[in-house]
């Protein structure tokens, strides 16, 4: 009756298939009816060098489903694509949530470091040597930063302090020059929801790890 039939479909993919035709899945042929079916303008299978793939087009009321088919040599380089569509999907997410932008490369970490010790120094008792602490914490990330690139960090981050305190905000680690650079220039930005997150989740931690009053080893 030439009537193709798909077999094999993974289980995690029936629910995304089934939405996206607007269909309903049945469990036997008995509850198969008309009202359950979904519909599509063309169907086929496809042959690629990694084998078969069975192409869905012409959906009506496809709405916002997008379909990105990956190819590559292997699957080293496949997962490392499908990271790198995740992330860039992450930051449009994180973009959309909190319409803001930051310069990277550091610089807000630097920003944060400078304002907790100016906040430091108007303290008294134990209070200052708790900014100063947290403060230090911040300058971990440029100084991975600088250390993952194969610079100096210590020579990197005294500059990118400097070139702060000096009134530069938008200064920056360059890995591709191995300089300090203005990052708005270089046009290196992020989601500014990726730096609160970040921030709020590593102080909740910490907040959370000195509640702990003892820990007790059980087997």
């Amino acid at each position: 009756m030439k009537i193709m039939v798909i077999n094999d479909i993974e289980r995690d993919e029936i629910e995304f298939i089934s939405k996206t035709i607007g269909a309903i899945p049945i469990a036997s042929i008995e509850s198969f009816t008309a009202e359950k079916l979904g519909s599509a303008a063309f169907v086929e299978e496809s042959s690629t060098s990694g084998g078969k793939v069975v192409k869905v087009t012409g959906v009506p009321n496809a709405g916002k489903i997008v379909t990105v088919f990956v190819r590559g040599s292997n699957k080293l380089v496949l997962d490392e694509a499908e990271r790198s569509i995740h992330d860039a999907l992450c930051v449009l997410r994180s973009i959309v949530k909190e319409k803001s932008l930051v310069v990277g490369g550091g610089a807000p970490e630097i920003e944060i470091t400078l304002a907790l010790q100016s906040i430091a120094k108007t303290l008294h008792g134990m209070e200052p040597t708790i900014f100063r602490a947290y403060a230090d914490a911040f300058e971990v990330i440029p100084y991975t930063l600088a250390e993952n690139a194969g610079l100096n960090p210590i020579a990197i981050v005294t500059d990118l302090r400097n070139k702060h305190a000096s009134g530069q905000k938008t200064a920056g680690i360059n890995v591709k020059k191995g300089v300090i650079s203005d990052m708005l220039t270089e046009n290196v930005l992020q989601p500014l929801l990726v730096t609160t997150s970040a921030v709020k989740l590593a102080t909740e931690t910490v907040g959370m790890i000195l509640k702990i009053d003892d820990i007790i080893l059980c087997r």
